[in-house]
């Protein structure tokens, strides 16, 4: 071995090093990269890994520094542009300084953060999910599904805990008409970096008892954009879109929709307005029936009114022909009866003995001849008196089923199902602002009236 050989220590190496790199790299740079961990201290310092990804692989890594009074001024920063404090997995855009030191070698310095490039993320997230929606053919999917003429059965996907969920359910359950609603909370994770495997799993769950549902709603308080970057997750907006049940969302306070609320059936901008929306479909089909049932009262009364035109009109008729035909064959015979004397009185004068022989053959004759109009006669009354009465049993027919299907439209039958009818002054009341604090109303019943008065509006 030669003597000749130069020997260094290690610090003499690091600080080598240190001093190459502090020449070489001593301004600060952008990067791209994701926060994995950020390994916050009590101290309030943080140690993040810092990664970069490609195909779900990390491909470099590398240690960072975010000192205590950089991370406050940063995160405060971050909050104030975006809405949410900085979390792990986020993809960012750091402005680092390169550093070495003998005791804990290479790593970067975290002295800035960009919060305008991770809206930009978001909006790049939600435009490569619509696409990828557009291409599969699902984007309009369950916007096509045919909606519940009454969506009484209700599948809710919500956190127990949520605000939104209490507004809806206090708008739903508090309706001033008392429509009732059967509602089943799927609890979920609704926001953050677990709700998008919550959510889709709470689907397969509702998929399983489907026939117990007419629709599902997705409910939420109130969150900032980039706080609900779940809901452009491609894998969460294709099981909202292929969900064979219409999917109504009220997510949030949000401006500029995200792709759930895009493809979804229907959207609402609070829980609450998603609530009034499902109790507004209630009060359309409620005024829909009453104008119905007007409407067949209506037709009801005129078809009873033209029947009983038509009736007297045929009966009139009836009778016009029956007194034309007899007085028809009371002038025919007549007629025939006048000949037979003007003929007999000729014969007469010629031949007396042949008179007597004549008068014999007319007096049977002529018994013959008023026998027979007469016989038609009878027979043609018998005709037509069975002819009316068979017309008119078949009116009278008519009329008891015209009478027993006006039956069946009588409000009795609806007061029976459970519904009333208000009055104020006699008058039915539609709407509430008929109404004022001190009026006197009557409600009806199917067995019975309750009067009542106003004390305060609800």
């Amino acid at each position: 071995m030669s003597d000749n050989r130069q020997v260094f220590t290690l610090k003499q190496v690091v600080s080598s090093i240190r001093k190459t790199i502090e020449e070489r790299y001593a301004q600060h740079y952008w990067v791209k990269a994701e926060i994995h961990k950020f390994n916050r201290f009590p101290s309030g310092h943080a140690f993040p890994e810092i990664v970069q990804r490609e195909n779900d692989k990390i491909v470099a890594q590398i240690s960072g520094i975010i000192w205590k009074q950089n991370f406050d001024r940063i995160n405060q920063q971050f909050i104030q542009v975006v809405k949410e404090p900085l979390k792990e997995g986020s993809n960012l855009l750091l402005q680092v300084k390169i550093t070495f030191t003998e005791l804990y070698g290479l790593s970067l310095q975290i002295v800035d953060i960009d919060p305008s490039f991770s809206l930009g993320e978001v909006q790049k997230q939600r435009e490569e999910t619509l696409k990828k929606l557009q291409e599969e053919g699902v984007l309009n999917q369950n916007q096509l599904l045919p909606f519940p003429i009454l969506p009484k059965r209700i599948a809710i996907i919500s956190a127990d805990s949520s605000k939104g969920l209490s507004d809806f359910m206090d708008v739903l359950s508090n309706n001033e008409k008392g429509y009732s609603f059967f509602t089943f909370l799927f609890n979920a994770y609704v926001q953050g970096d677990q709700a998008v495997d919550s959510i889709i799993q709470t689907l397969e769950k509702i998929k399983k008892v489907i026939h117990h549902f007419d629709l599902v709603v997705l409910v939420r308080g109130g969150g900032a954009e980039v706080g609900m970057t779940c809901y452009n997750h491609f894998d969460l907006c294709k099981a909202i879109a292929t969900f064979p049940l219409p999917i109504l969302t009220g997510i949030g306070h949000s401006t500029n929709l995200n792709v759930a609320e895009l493809i979804a059936f229907r959207n609402a901008i609070t829980p609450s307005k998603l609530a009034e929306f499902m109790v507004q479909t209630f009060r359309e089909f409620d005024q829909e029936i009453k104008d119905n049932q007007k409407l067949i009262i209506q037709k009801s009364i005129d078809v009873l009114f033209n029947s009983n035109q038509l009736l007297q009109s045929t009966i009139l008729i009836f009778k016009q022909g029956v007194k034309h035909c007899i007085a028809y064959s009371s002038q025919e015979l007549n007629e025939k009866s006048n000949w037979m004397r003007y003929a007999v009185s000729t014969e007469l004068s010629k031949n007396q003995a042949e008179i007597n022989q004549i008068q014999i053959k007319l007096n049977h004759f002529s018994q013959v001849i008023l026998t027979s109009p007469k016989l038609q006669i009878d027979q043609w009354n018998d005709k037509i008196q069975v002819g009316l009465a068979g017309f008119i049993l078949s009116t009278k027919r008519q009329l008891e089923e015209t009478e027993k299907y006006v039956h069946l439209l009588d409000p009795i039958h609806v007061l029976n199902r459970g519904f009333s009818i208000t009055y104020k002054n006699g008058v039915v009341v539609k709407d509430s602002e008929q109404l004022a604090i001190g009026d006197e109303i009557e409600t009806q019943f199917s067995l019975g009236k309750v009067r009542s008065k106003i004390a305060k509006e609800l």
